[in-house]
């Protein structure tokens, strides 16, 4: 069973990933946080082996989030998943050791390939 860590201020779209996660039975979201101090915290807390991040948030935003987390987990795999669509942005955002970035207007066909990819150790990257 693989525990993923949700990193998202937008209810909404928390319902919606979750509801994409369930369709496999492998997987289960073991903790859902609005912003990137928690993030950190409950990471350390729960310690999931995947970590879906949105950049995008209160607090410090999901890039030094995963930095931090990181360095205290190194094992933990991050999935960004943003609006961000900039190339730097990305760039940035892999840099940091993420094995995912995937554009939230493509998570119904990006998401699930994504947490496949960062499973196996491969890097995933929307559109590509």
């Amino acid at each position: 069973m693989t525990r993923i860590l949700l990193v998202e201020d937008f209810s909404a779209y928390r319902v919606f990933v979750s509801s994409l996660l369930m369709l496999r039975p492998d997987v289960r979201v073991i903790g859902e946080v609005t912003n990137g101090l928690d993030a950190v915290a409950r990471a350390q807390e729960l310690n999931p082996e995947v970590i879906l991040l949105d950049i995008g948030l209160p607090g410090i935003n999901g890039i030094e989030a995963a930095r931090r987390i990181l360095k205290l987990m190194p094992e933990s795999k991050i999935v960004f998943l943003t609006q961000e669509n900039s190339g730097e942005i990305m760039v940035e955002a892999l840099s940091v050791g993420a094995y995912g970035y995937v554009i939230k207007s493509r998570a119904g066909t990006d998401l699930l390939p994504a947490l496949d990819a960062a499973l196996q150790g491969d890097q995933f990257v929307s559109g590509t």
